[in-house]
Formats: C-alpha cells, sequence, structure tokens
C-alpha cells in the first residue's frame, strides 16, 4: 500500500493527475479506513477541478484521525473546497478550526479570509489580509508603514475630522 502510495503522490506532482487519481481511488477501496488515502484521493480531486468529488474524502479523512500536516492540509483543502462550492458557513466553521489547530498558517486565514469576503464580513476579512500581509512581508516600503497599516487595520470606516 506505502509504495502504491507514493506512486499516486509522484504521479500527482509529475503533471500526471488523472492517472493518481486512478490509483488512489482504487487504493480508497481497498484501504476506505486510512485517513491518508482518503486526504490523497480529495487532493486528487481538487487538482483536476473536481471539487464536489473531493469532499467526501476530506470530510472522511478528518473524522478517520488525519493528524499532523496532513491534517493542517486537509482542513485549508476542505475549507477552500467549501468555499468554491458556495458553502461558506461550512467553509467558514472548516477554517475555524483549522485556525484554532495551527494557528502560525497562514495561507489558512488568507483562504479564510476569501471566505469572510464571501459571507460579506468584509472589515474582518480584511483587516486578517492586513495583519498576515505585515507578519510575512519582507517589503521596505510597506514595513516603513507598518505601525500605521497596523493600526488602521481594524478601522477601515473609521473617519477622522
Amino acid at each position: 500500500m506505502k509504495k502504491e502510495l507514493d506512486t499516486a503522490i509522484d504521479l500527482r506532482k509529475n503533471g500526471n493527475p488523472k492517472e493518481s487519481n486512478k490509483l488512489l481511488l482504487k487504493l480508497v477501496k481497498e484501504f476506505s479506513d486510512d485517513a491518508s488515502i482518503n486526504y490523497q484521493c480529495a487532493w486528487s480531486f481538487d487538482v483536476l477541478g473536481e471539487e464536489s468529488k473531493a469532499v467526501p474524502f476530506y470530510e472522511n479523512a478528518i473524522k478517520l484521525g488525519l493528524s499532523g500536516k496532513d491534517l493542517e492540509g486537509a482542513l485549508l483543502g476542505l475549507g477552500s473546497t467549501y468555499r468554491t462550492l458556495g458553502e461558506y458557513e461550512k467553509s467558514k466553521n472548516t477554517f475555524l478550526k483549522g485556525i484554532e489547530l495551527f494557528p502560525n498558517n497562514r495561507a489558512i486565514q488568507v483562504f479564510y479570509s476569501m471566505t469572510l469576503y464571501n459571507l460579506n464580513e468584509h472589515h474582518t476579512a480584511m483587516e486578517l489580509l492586513l495583519k498576515c500581509l505585515l507578519d510575512t512581508t519582507t517589503d521596505k516600503d510597506i514595513l516603513s508603514y507598518k505601525k500605521a497599516i497596523d493600526f488602521y487595520s481594524n478601522k477601515l470606516d473609521d473617519i477622522w475630522d
């Protein structure tokens, strides 16, 4: 099983997503209770642009006890997939779980801000994006205004006389 899973991952990495997906579907039929195989199968459907087919595999992988980096990736993938399918509340809840478990993962936070945008929570989305930008940028021009950007990040609608 391990060798076939590695082969499927290599196929995806090397630009053969359909072959990878076929192998992963075979593996998930044989090892339906394996969290990693379910996760990789979900990922393979996302790569193919078949998001709705990815959802049950993400959900199953998480339910089966996925952990570590794979859980981190699955929460990001599932949250993003829910968003692209218009399941904004499910997306929000998934990202909140991801942020709780992996508070330093900026990618989860950025994808979460997209969901907040879709939920018309623009203020929170912008604040989060601006804080992620400030925490990760090396751009000298942006950093020279770090205090001001941070100050205004949650006051975008305030008007000063």
